[in-house]
């Protein structure tokens, strides 16, 4: 079937404005997501903050509905909250951890993960252990089997990180995970919206997700999934009036569902805003947005490297994000000759999201990263562009 990218770019008032391919950053978003923010606030202004929120009760539950449907689980594992991170964090700082206790991570992970990995380790005596790559470049599941055993208190990767084009094997490894009985928690920060996923397939344990990049919401906005065998032992390392009930001076009791892990205050219009975006995106179809993602990103690759890019990206499967180099031009500077062309991409540094950074040598490059809405013609505009650097 023929992705209707007219209508897409149509519904997208900023593809009349600027060539934009930073979507892993924070992608435009289409016009119904702007005009549910404005709209919520304009009436908030009109009615008050607290009686906007009441009278919004219904359209706040399928929020949480329309987040299940996005990655296959039901409302009661799903909490709202202001970032993927804070999602991710909400979950890992409530895992206990003692001396001993390994987490085993992939290679190409996040830095503010990797920072919560040592602070961990570091105030428990828990043990971060990095599993290597495979020859595609992806995170080697044989060698994640091997070194599964009965210290290891979680495994927890990015499905697509932040630079690299690599889409992990998160099935693969949710597989081993649920096999040994060992809590994962995936990091779908770069993956949500731009690939299809679905929790029973992957079988994480909580997964984290933010608005921002493909998904096209507000930013300010991401979601938490918590599968119930890991909720029901879990207390949220804070607690207030929202995620808990204080039922007597002495005594509280959380929320059985994962609202445990959210917190009274929001921003409610950017709330609504991401419910607008989570069901544009579901109204196009994730498998379909996916293939068309995955297919531009291909074809930005392969007229990368015929104009002489370094093309760095890895990985048995590829998503809608390109990271390159040219010898001699460093990536800031081609990112802001772009700019001047009204091309918007950014720089990854190799230390944001590979945790041995230091193995392959790579520059700091710039990524690309292409969405639904983006064309040819726009991919052609940036090699022609890269051709005169």
């Amino acid at each position: 079937m023929t992705f209707d990218v007219a209508r897409a770019r149509r519904e997208t008032p900023g593809c009349a404005e600027v060539v934009h391919l930073n979507n892993a950053g924070s992608a435009l978003p289409p016009a119904v997501v702007t005009d549910t923010v404005v709209g919520y606030l304009r009436h908030e202004a009109l009615v008050g903050g607290y009686e906007a929120a009441a009278e919004t009760r219904d359209e706040l539950a399928a929020v949480y509905t329309s987040a299940a449907r996005l990655i296959g689980g039901v409302p009661d594992d799903i909490a709202i909250t202001d970032n993927a991170t804070r999602s991710w964090q909400a979950v890992f700082y409530a895992l206990p951890f003692g001396a001993g206790d390994r987490i085993l991570t992939s290679r190409a992970e996040y830095a503010s993960n990797a920072i919560a990995f040592l602070q961990v380790a570091r105030r428990t005596g828990a043990v971060v252990e990095v599993i290597g790559d495979d020859e595609s470049g992806q995170l080697d599941v044989e060698e994640l089997k091997r070194r599964v055993d009965g210290n290891v208190k979680l495994i927890a990767i990015s499905h697509v990180p932040t630079q690299g084009g690599l889409v992990n094997p998160a099935e693969e490894i949710g597989a081993v995970a649920e096999a040994a009985g060992i809590p994962f928690l995936l990091d779908a920060c770069q993956s949500a919206g731009q690939v299809d996923l679905d929790v029973s397939r992957l079988k994480c344990d909580a997964l984290s997700v933010t608005g921002r990049k493909y998904l096209r919401g507000p930013r300010g906005t991401g979601f938490l999934y918590v599968h119930p065998r890991l909720r029901e032992r879990l207390e949220p390392a804070m607690l207030d009036l929202h995620s808990a009930s204080w039922v007597s001076p002495t005594e509280y009791v959380v929320d059985p569902t994962a609202k445990r892990f959210e917190v009274w205050e929001r921003d409610f219009a950017a709330v609504y805003g991401l419910g607008a975006a989570i069901d544009y995106a579901l109204g196009w179809g994730l498998p379909a947005i996916e293939t068309r993602v995955a297919d531009l990103a291909a074809t930005l690759r392969s007229r990368l490297a015929d104009a002489g890019a370094r093309v760095h990206d890895v990985g048995a499967k590829k998503c809608g994000i390109t990271t390159f180099s040219l010898d001699g031009t460093p990536a800031a500077d081609v990112k802001a000759r772009l700019a001047e062309a009204n091309i918007n991409v950014s720089v990854s540094s190799r230390t944001s999201a590979q945790y041995d950074f230091t193995a392959r040598e790579l520059p700091d490059m710039v990524r690309a990263s292409v969405h639904y809405y983006n064309t040819e013609d726009e991919i052609d505009l940036l090699v022609k562009q890269v051709e005169k650097l």
